[in-house]
């Protein structure tokens, strides 16, 4: 007999069915449908309750429908949504002044995605080469690192390495040079050979979708030490770990790194609408004149009041030294774990994965899967990884709760 549903008014069953019949198969979810949230806490229509190790990506580094950023959003609601950039609006000044002090920036250029805003930052850097670095038009160079992730546009995934995001998509955008990933001979030697037409380096803080790969104390500092040196932009893309997720508000405040351009998106609006931004000081920025550049909804007024409090949120819980707390009693406790298919276990903060040994013929996405079945949602990456990343709100015991889930799943694979 099929369960009538708790929240909403479909089965899981029956919202999986209607997604994989009209829906374009570019995702492969977990067997899971998610009908109400709250905090660390989700739903499925049939009222099974789960921890959310994901948090979207780190989108919802708050929480799910934080009580003070859904109030926002319904006050705003009801006044006023959107006027695109034709017209001033009486939201986008306030939110631009808030969100450059609280990132100590000159000027904010507000978009929609993180992938949007990855490209604004290309563009921006490009621009800039040419302008007033003085590099000769159409040869700027942009340096990018293996296994990076930046979103799936055409022009970002001409960096990427891997297969599964570039392969058929060409012919892709020149002027793009990739080197390894914490590998700071690799950047100096291509900043010495080629610095004078490279206009930016373009880098994660911590490789996220290549599963949470922490780069070595001094990588970054030592990174934006050789960019000033050749006259180059430092470009940090934290867009997954940026708005506290490693411990600190930016994950390249953990070696003192102020970038040159900075790259946000996802937790900047708590996961309550599409909200990025790129930060640059005024000698970058004015690169750009109008008509160059922007979005209908870029910087749309209930955007604005939305981030501003999703910001405001994470001021007043503390929610990045919270995440450095946390993160520590979740590592120790994860490496108590007796259990031979953990071969490694690495992270900063609440941005934490488990590396799967490959050899003991279980893959990662069985172990989501098992996760799931028990109460935690999780999902893998890269094939043989499993990232974790709770909201920053989720109390210790909560936390505890969760590790508590996790070792008992492991106990069970491999019986």
């Amino acid at each position: 007999m099929v369960k009538k549903p708790v929240h909403g008014n479909i089965s899981s069953q029956k919202a999986m069915d209607l997604e994989n019949k009209y829906g374009a198969h570019n995702y492969h979810p977990l067997p899971v449908v998610i009908a109400k949230a709250k905090g660390p806490f989700v739903w499925d229509p049939e009222g099974k309750k789960y921890i959310d190790f994901l948090s979207a990506y780190s989108a919802l580094n708050q929480g799910h429908c934080h009580a003070k950023i859904i109030k926002a959003l319904k006050k705003q609601a009801d006044i006023l949504t959107l006027t695109s950039r034709a017209f001033y609006n009486n939201k986008l000044g306030e939110y631009e002044k808030f969100v450059t002090e609280f990132f100590g920036y000159d000027k904010v250029l507000p978009m929609n995605t993180g992938a949007e805003a990855v490209e604004t930052a290309i563009k921006l850097t490009r621009k800039w080469g040419y302008e007033k670095k003085g590099i000769d038009s159409n040869k700027a160079k942009l340096v990018f690192c293996e296994n990076n992730f930046h979103g799936r546009t055409t022009g970002v995934i001409s960096a990427s390495t891997d297969p599964t995001a570039y392969k058929n998509f060409g012919p892709f955008l020149p002027g793009i040079e990739i080197i390894p990933y914490n590998n700071i001979d690799a950047l100096e030697k291509i900043l010495t050979e080629q610095g004078k037409e490279i206009a930016g380096f373009v880098v994660e803080p911590i490789q996220g979708e290549a599963g949470v790969k922490v780069p070595e104390d001094g990588y970054l500092k030592k990174s934006y030490e050789l960019c000033q040196k050749h006259n180059v932009l430092f470009v940090a893309d934290e867009v997954q770990t940026g708005i506290a997720r490693t411990g600190k508000l930016l994950a390249c405040d953990w070696e003192e790194v102020r970038p040159d351009v900075l790259i946000l998106g996802k937790a900047i609006s708590g996961g309550v609408l599409p909200v990025s931004a790129v930060l640059a000081d005024d000698d970058k920025m004015e690169v750009f004149k109008p008509g160059e550049h922007g979005s209908t909804f870029g910087g749309f007024p209930l955007a604005c009041t939305v981030a501003k409090a999703a910001l405001e949120v994470v001021r007043d819980e503390n929610l990045a030294h919270k995440a450095a707390d946390l993160g520590k009693v979740f590592r120790e406790e994860l490496r108590n774990i007796d259990s031979p298919l953990i071969k490694k276990i690495r992270g900063k903060g609440l941005l934490n994965a488990v590396v799967i040994d490959e050899t003991k013929e279980i893959e990662a996405w069985e172990i989501c899967k098992q996760l799931k079945h028990n109460g935690l949602l999780a999902k893998q990456t890269h094939g043989n990884i499993i990232r974790f990343a709770p909201p920053l709100t989720i109390t210790k015991a909560q936390l505890e709760d969760g590790l508590k889930i996790i070792n008992r799943t492991f106990r069970q694979l491999i019986k």
